[in-house]
């Protein structure tokens, strides 16, 4: 059992999210893993305990200080639910034990949501792994008996790595125009639509190969082509729209922090250039942009710009309960600079032994009132789930996103949660 520190200290980027979210705003993502078996609620409620005892970063509830908010050890027991509402939703401490993650199921899946100034994305797989690990081996300990579980290398670094690789003298990117923001009718009563296409990875390879592009820019531009002819026509819409693509930071710098660690690149697509207005164009337009700010010097830059901002000493000195007010001020006006997010953390890796249980995995992002659709993938074996989370009632977006895919000789299946009746 590893321990951790009575409190600590939130990571540059977790500062943010308990000032800015909201009911309307949660700052939550989800991960789930989908199993080849229906999922025992008694024995996950072990595991997840388990896998808490193992990865104790996670056992924190969030405190109010005099300037920021910190971390404290959070000793309550856990709670495991059926899942009955939509994901992504704002996790309220007081009915969650104080946890900033919470962990329901389903059938033969388990959803850890998680409130992102606990963790970003790729530190919160970890942590469904070690879950999901624990879960299989108590489940079949014919299987793994104690002497056979296998040893996972688990990092309970919390150092803020932000502070340890920001530079100190970079100067900041031009900040771009307004992004376009998606239109159309919201769905009643607070609802999330969620839509997976599940895509064969191999052929989604080969096309992205011939293009000369990676999975990721591929992906990224079918979003804008489906955006552009399913939206913005429809709309006439005037400005560009941009696309925040949020990028590891781990794959830059040497960090093994189980804390966030993340940034991110912005592509404007100014849709009005005639390039922009064809499939090929855009790609062309997404590989440039992904060329030019997906550098470990541009990269710095945007990151180095928000450590220095929150280490300014004015901003470290105000109180907290008027920092509340500025940034969620500020955030009002920030927000309208991102058409749609789209988050692809890659391939999720799983032990031999483990894979054989385990069908698939999901990554949600949760929508919110500017940023009306968000996007997000992950893939398992020779399967890439693409998932679009929205608040909006159409899908015409989703639609051409799939028609595309078809359109290019790419397989896919897609599955709901029934919100909206859009199967292709």
């Amino acid at each position: 059992m590893q321990k951790t520190t009575a409190w600590r200290r939130l990571d540059n980027s977790a500062k943010i999210f308990p000032i800015a979210s909201t009911k309307k705003y949660s700052s939550v993502f989800r991960l789930s893993a989908v199993l080849k078996e229906k999922i025992n609620p008694k024995i996950l409620k072990t595991a997840v305990k388990m896998a808490l005892e193992n990865i104790p970063s996670f056992k924190v509830k969030l405190k109010k200080g005099l300037f920021w908010y910190y971390f404290e050890e959070n000793n309550k027991e856990i709670r495991i639910e059926k899942e009955k509402n939509y994901p992504c939703k704002y996790i309220d401490p007081k009915t969650n034990n104080d946890y900033l993650f919470k962990v329901t199921y389903y059938e033969n899946k388990i959803n850890v949501d998680i409130f992102h100034s606990l963790t970003d994305g790729n530190s919160g797989v970890i942590f469904l792994k070690e879950i999901v690990y624990t879960y299989i081996e108590l489940v079949h300990p014919e299987h793994f008996s104690t002497k056979l579980r296998i040893e996972r290398k688990l990092s309970n670094n919390t150092e803020d790595d932000y502070l340890k690789n920001y530079d100190k003298e970079s100067k900041p990117a031009k900040g771009g125009k307004k992004a376009y923001i998606l239109k159309g009718k919201k769905l009643p009563l607070a609802a999330i639509g969620v839509i997976h296409v599940n895509i064969n990875i191999e052929e989604l390879k080969q096309k992205a190969k011939e293009k000369d592009v990676t999975v990721t820019q591929y992906l990224t531009a079918v979003i804008i082509y489906a955006i552009y002819n399913s939206n913005y026509k429809k709309y006439d819409g005037k400005r560009p729209i941009k696309i925040c693509i949020p990028v590891d930071l781990r794959k830059y710098f040497k960090s093994e922090t189980i804390n966030n660690f993340f940034s991110y690149i912005t592509l404007q697509a100014n849709m009005k250039e005639k390039m922009l207005q064809n499939f090929n164009g855009i790609l062309e337009f997404v590989r440039s942009g992904f060329k030019e700010k997906l550098t470990k010097e541009e990269i710095s830059k945007t990151m180095s710009a928000n450590v220095k901002l929150g280490n300014n000493i004015f901003i470290k000195t105000i109180p907290l309960f008027l920092k509340l007010i500025i940034v969620k001020l500020s955030y009002i006006e920030i927000r309208k600079y991102t058409t749609t997010t789209f988050s692809n953390i890659g391939r999720i890796g799983i032990i031999g032994e483990y894979q054989k249980y385990i069908d698939k995995f999901l990554m949600l992002i949760a929508p919110e009132a500017v940023e009306k659709i968000k996007c997000s993938s992950c893939s398992f074996e020779n399967n890439l789930v693409f998932t679009f989370t929205s608040t909006l009632q159409e899908t015409e977006i989703e639609q051409e996103f799939c028609e595309k895919l078809k359109e290019e000789g790419i397989s896919i299946t897609i599955e709901g949660n029934g919100v909206h009746d859009f199967i292709s």
